[in-house]
């Protein structure tokens, strides 16, 4: 006798085994489980051997395997009787579900999904290699967190197939409880339920559980050969060895959930993540509506409703436990339901409904996600614990590494992934859904001690603390040494790029945790990125945080720092008072400690922030007195920084040639360095004062080599304002269509970048451009958009710009009126902000318009206080006069002369003769630039005094043209 279990089973003969060997023969229902131990020792045997390509196969294959045999066995011999007259047709199989879920909604995707992987099949199965036909288990497994939902899609799916018609056999639901603790089903116990449910009677099922998943495949086989395919759902599997030996044969369909992932099934997995936001508000309000209730919170407090299925995360069990407590007092508004939820710390505790479903489980979250953690090992337990001390979405294996403090952290992190207790968004990247990150840090805060959290905390933020620092050595543009952590520059964005958001959580929550160096450490190992990145509201909020620990700790001089910084971020979100009071604060506090440097450098950002703010002059004295520190100290690189910054402020006041100066040595000193950034930013700025003084040449050149530095170095953004700078140097020679080439890359990279402010400067150029290849409607549409960002932003100066250029291109399709409101816009916005020069420009082509609809008089006026301004400002400059007093003067003239009418307003002929005086002298000096001017203003005043009838000086204006010819070869 064969001991095998509690059975004794008679072990069959020699002559027996060899007639199974043979095929003459099937091993009968007695010695079922002698064949199944005898298979299945052969087949452990033969694993130990990998190289013979031997595939495993599980216990429930080869009982579906011999139940097949017997049923070949007996078509051979006849077949055994019909149990029912074949002109009865089979009874439809019984429908064992619960019903189907109230209020179920969204899933679309995964209910067809799950349908495709249920649906029967069309074709009969094909013979297999072994002369038997292919004998395959088609299971679909819906996987996913606690309270997910993963029984309410298993059984609208099940529901939805019933109603198709798709399983006569019938379709038998099983809860097997895996994660209930001491409670859950085997698969003998199941096969027994099934069994029964199929109608066998009580006294033919077998006693044992290996002989009950035999019969439940017998059953099966009788149901297959009838064409009568059965669908079973297994709800709530713990493991694989729960379900092994009750898995179907095809025609036969099986759906199974679980809170593991259950890989090596083989079954077609279908992940089941939280609901959309959409799906859950309509969860939510059905969820109230049940029973006709008539329920309108929903709609009536839409913003209260979004942020409460936000703080439910989507999570199906806790929408419908937030449904059942609302219920009862219907009084209560979602409102008052947020305010109670809103509390991180005490979440849980509002996720609970004293009751249960109709499928007696608990409505709690907490419970639910204590089911999954009651499974973990110990150390898989205090991982997941640790885990939730990690501030930001999610955590690296790197991090998670140090943290845990354990070698083997990948698979522990892979086993609580498997349960569904953390997800994997990325490559060797964990996050835990909100709640179960709750629930975890509730468990770490109670195991505290023994988890040696604290010390886990300060390993993790040692980590970030560590490798923010070094990946920051390679952002340095400037020479030096790069931390060996990174292989270069890339690899060090790459990782920054990748932990961005943690590094932020951290840096803002690290204080409260009581490490506050962690805070202040990042605030300033990251400003670099963050200005790189343009992450800016992320710089200021870190570096306040820091401002804040200094303040609390007394730390003047980190207080200074942080201000400096703080003022830096400022500036690029535009908000320059709050710079210039940061700046202003960090050199008064440099400069009581002596600190020399830092003084210097606060004194330069202060500088760069006041030039925003159009406060040129005092810009101009900040930047002199930083560089003057920086010589002192012999500090040439910043002195650089300084100069070059101080020859942007001298351009803004027209200083161009000591502005040239100040750029070039910057470009000199930061070429002697090898800090190409810096070099790329002072060639942009050197290109923009050439143009100024029309060595146009030289400024493509420069501008030319800065995007080529930027583009180099990886930054987007400034290779972006080179392209717009070379474009407008480009346009001056005439190159349009390689200025229009250069605008747009720029608008591209600005709206990749989602800077919307470099995007209107962009547009507000390129639409010159094209304005000058006459693709005048494009131009109308870049500058409109361009005043409506500008608007949008609320950058006046740059909405008058657009509005000025826009007034241009109407013009040039004789939207005259259009123009005549654009231009008087620009005119009002810039005379606003105190910008006499633009309001001159602004009048100057209003004057234009005007002119082109007869509308004199109002013409003259305009250009009248044009004339004003320019005179103004000629009197205000070092040379004494100004070529836009003298254009102002030709226009104001030419605006005069209504030539169709005959008359000449008054002022015309004094502005024409003092435009000659100007233009005439400007010739002199710049030849090539304002002889034509010259002529042009001569033929005015020529024609002037024609129509005054002063014949003979017109006479001597016209010998003087004809003194300027060149004369004949």
């Amino acid at each position: 006798m064969l001991a095998l279990g509690s059975e004794n089973v008679p072990a069959p003969g020699k002559s027996a085994l060899g007639d199974w060997l043979t095929g003459k023969t099937v091993p009968g229902p007695d010695h079922t489980r002698f064949f199944l131990v005898l298979v299945l020792f052969l087949q452990k045997q033969a694993v130990h051997k990998p190289h013979d390509g031997y595939l495993a196969r599980p216990e429930g294959w080869w009982a579906g395997l011999l139940v097949r045999a017997r049923q070949e066995r007996d078509e051979r011999r006849g077949g055994r009787p019909p149990r029912k007259s074949a002109a009865v047709p089979p009874p439809a199989g019984p429908v064992r579900l619960p019903p189907p879920p109230d209020g179920f909604t969204g899933r679309t995707t995964v209910l067809t999904q799950v349908l495709a992987g249920l649906e029967p099949d069309t074709e009969p199965a094909g013979p297999g290699t072994d002369g038997l036909a292919e004998i395959t288990v088609v299971a679909s497994s819906v996987a996913g967190m606690g309270g997910v939902g993963k029984t309410a899609v298993a059984l609208q799916a099940a529901h939805q197939a019933r109603v198709r018609g798709w399983f006569p056999g019938g379709i038998l639901f099983a809860d097997l409880r895996g994660y209930n603790p001491g409670s859950a089903l085997d698969a003998g116990e199941v096969a027994d339920r099934f069994l029964r449910a199929l109608g066998v009677k009580a006294k033919d099922i077998p006693p044992a559980a290996e002989e009950k998943c035999a019969a439940w495949h017998q059953e099966l086989a009788h149901l297959a050969a009838q064409g009568r395919p059965l669908l079973a759902v297994l709800d709530n599997v713990r493991d694989p060895g729960q379900i092994e030996a009750l898995l179907p044969w095809s025609p036969h369909r099986v759906l199974i959930t679980s809170r593991q992932k259950l890989s090596n099934l083989p079954a077609r997995r279908i992940d089941l993540d939280p609901l959309s936001p959409a799906e859950a508000l309509d969860l939510l309000e059905r969820a109230l509506q049940a029973g006709g209730t008539g329920d309108t919170r929903t709609t009536d407090e839409p913003a209260a409703a979004q942020k409460l299925v936000g703080l439910c995360g989507y999570l199906p069990l806790a929408l419908r436990i937030i449904a059942a407590l609302l219920r009862d007092p219907q009084h209560r508004t979602l409102h008052d339901q947020v305010d109670d939820l809103d509390e991180a710390r005490t979440r849980l505790d509002g996720m609970a409904y004293s009751g249960t479903d109709r499928e007696g489980r608990s409505l709690e979250v907490r419970a639910s996600f204590e089911l999954s953690y009651r499974h973990l090992t110990a150390p898989q337990a205090q991982a997941f614990r640790l885990l939730s001390v990690a501030a930001g979405p999610d955590i690296s294996t790197a991090a998670a590494r140090q943290l845990l403090d354990r070698p083997d952290a990948r698979r522990v992190l892979d086993d609580l992934a498997r349960a569904y207790l953390l997800d994997s968004p990325g490559d060797e990247r964990w996050a835990m859904h909100d709640l179960i990150g709750l629930f975890a840090d509730e468990l770490g805060h109670a195991h505290a001690a023994s988890d040696q959290r604290e010390a886990a905390i300060g390993r993790l933020h040692h980590h970030y603390r560590t490798m923010t620092t070094a990946a920051d050595t390679h952002l340095n543009t400037r020479p030096g040494p790069h931390s060996p952590h990174f292989a270069d520059r890339r690899a060090a964005l790459a990782w920054l790029d990748a932990e961005h958001p943690n590094l932020i959580e951290t840096a803002i929550t690290s204080p409260v945790l009581g490490h506050p160096d962690t805070s202040t450490a990042l605030a300033f190992s990251l400003a670099r990125y963050l200005d790189y990145r343009r992450r800016f509201d992320d710089w200021i909020t870190i570096t306040n945080t820091a401002l804040t620990v200094f303040r609390e700790l007394g730390d003047r001089h980190g207080e200074g720092t942080a201000l400096n910084n703080l003022g830096l971020a400022l500036r690029q979100v535009r908000r320059f008072e709050g710079a210039i009071t940061a700046h202003t604060q960090a050199a008064d506090i440099f400069r009581e400690f002596g600190d020399r440097h830092g003084e210097g450098r606060a004194l330069n950002n202060l500088g760069s922030a006041l030039a925003e703010v159009r406060r040129f002059e005092e810009a101009i004295t900040a930047h002199t007195q930083a560089a003057t520190v920086f010589r002192e100290l012999g500090d040439r690189h910043g002195e650089g920084t300084a100069l070059n910054n101080l020859g942007g402020a001298l351009r803004e006041v027209r200083r161009f040639e000591e502005a040239i100066t100040a750029h070039t040595q910057a470009a000199t000193v930061f070429r002697e360095f090898g800090d190409r950034h810096g070099e790329g930013r002072a060639l942009n700025n050197l290109g923009g004062a050439l143009r100024e003084v029309r060595r146009f040449e030289e400024a493509i050149t420069a501008h030319t080599q800065a995007a080529t530095v930027f583009r180099e170095l990886g930054d987007r953004h400034r290779e972006g304002t080179a392209l717009n700078n070379l474009g407008l140097a480009l346009a001056e020679v005439r190159r349009f269509e390689e200025a229009i080439d250069a605008h747009t890359q720029d608008l591209d990279i600005c709206r990749e970048l989602g800077d919307r402010h470099g995007e209107g400067t962009a547009l507000n150029n390129l639409g010159s451009a094209l304005r000058e290849v006459r693709r005048f409607e494009e131009a109308i549409d870049a500058h409109t958009q361009a005043a409506t960002i500008a608007r949008e932003l609320g950058d006046r100066h740059r909405e008058g710009t657009a509005l000025n250029n826009l007034g241009l291109a109407l013009r040039q399709v004789r939207r005259f009126e259009e123009a005549i409101t654009a231009h008087t816009q620009a005119a009002t916005v810039f005379r606003e902000l105190g910008d006499r020069h633009r309001e001159g420009t602004a009048l100057n082509n209003l004057g234009l318009a005007l002119r082109q609809v007869r509308r004199f008089e109002e013409a003259v006026t305009v250009l009248s206080q044009a004339v004003d301004i320019y005179r103004r400002l000629a009197a205000d400059s070092r040379s004494g006069h100004d070529s836009h007093l003298a254009r102002s003067l030709l226009l104001l003239a030419w605006a005069g002369a209504d030539v169709d009418e005959g008359r000449v307003l008054p002022g015309t002929l004094p502005a024409a003769q003092e435009a000659v005086e100007l233009f005439g002298r400007l010739a002199i000096e710049h030849p090539a630039e304002f002889t034509g001017p010259l002529r042009a203003a001569l033929e005015l005043l020529a024609g002037v005094l024609d129509m005054l009838g002063r014949i003979e000086e017109a006479e001597q204006v016209r010998r003087r043209l004809t003194e300027m010819d060149p004369p004949e070869e």
